[in-house]
């Protein structure tokens, strides 16, 4: 059944910080202050010149696009100077990394943290910085599956091994493993595509879509069907979803949140777009007004 204790939403923000906004130790501090529970992150290692691959949104790239920092380092320092606050990335993108070295640094942040790392995990869209790093857009869906596999078995086992197409490795040692139990949880950071539920079920923890971008009803209803078949319920995924992207408007905002906490979703991650600190903080300053009218 839809879900309707506004109680138990969880409010966090996604951003990307750039050299010209809220520096991250200040939203982080903010953050936790004003009752947040989480602050998430996305990651672009570069953007190709070229631009060949057009963007998601619709219209131009943004600026900013060219300006994303590495989120683990910048989540570090977030984690450094709150307490409860749970950090998280939305989304790091697999096909950047090499399991092992991402696997430490993953199990590294989640114990600087305290078990307050969330991983939000995605495919990826631009066809040419996928390229530079060696993937193919085509393979880049079963390569994320096999990162995932692969760091949890490093996570999870002290001598690790694992043998798939893409990643091959003979048993190793490493360390830290996360304080949190075989890893933290790893979010499924995309639309709502016919196998976004085999793929959640199969390797993830839960979901994180981009709402006005996907069709969050849609995706529901799938992730629901599936979940039955495999013998699950909805409840047992952690249900997040991105919203307030292209602009926020206090009243609808509280509408719509309500709405998505009717679908099912626990974590409503608001959306701060880049931009100058006092653009910054004046929309900080409604999103707290939101959250004081679920608290």
């Amino acid at each position: 059944m839809p879900r309707n204790d506004n109680r138990a939403l969880k409010f966090g923000i996604v951003t990307v910080v750039t050299d010209s906004s809220i520096p991250t130790v200040e939203l982080a501090q903010w953050a936790e202050d004003r009752g947040f529970e989480s602050l998430f992150m996305g990651e672009h290692s570069h953007i190709p010149t070229s631009r060949r691959t057009p963007y998601p949104g619709g219209e131009a790239l943004p600026e900013y696009y060219k300006h994303f920092p590495d989120p683990f380092v910048e989540l570090t320092a977030a984690a450094a100077v709150t307490q409860a606050l749970k950090v998280g990335t939305a989304v790091c993108l697999l096909t950047e990394h090499h399991p092992i070295t991402l696997a430490k640094t993953v199990a590294t942040l989640d114990r600087v943290s305290s078990a307050r790392f969330l991983f939000g995990i995605g495919g990826g869209w631009n066809v040419e910085e996928m390229a530079n790093h060696g993937v193919e857009f085509k393979d880049r869906w079963t390569v994320t599956r096999e990162f995932v596999l692969a760091m949890r078995a490093i996570w999870s086992s002290p001598e690790a091994e694992f043998h798939g197409k893409f990643v091959d490795f003979e048993r190793i040692w490493s360390w830290p493993k996360p304080v949190q139990k075989g890893g933290p949880p790893v979010l499924l950071g995309v639309g709502a595509t016919k196998a976004m539920p085999r793929r959640l079920i199969e390797y993830c923890n839960g979901w994180m879509p981009l709402d006005g971008i996907n069709d969050v009803v849609a995706g529901i209803a799938s992730l629901r069907g599936e979940a039955e078949r495999a013998g699950r319920a909805l409840e047992d995924f952690d249900l997040s979803v991105l919203t307030g992207f292209g602009g926020f408007e206090a009243t609808s905002m509280e509408k719509r949140v309500r709405e998505l906490s009717q679908l099912g979703f626990q974590r409503i991650l608001l959306v701060l777009e880049p931009g100058s600190p006092d653009t910054q903080w004046s929309l900080l300053d409604q999103f707290a007004r939101l959250l004081k009218r679920f608290q």
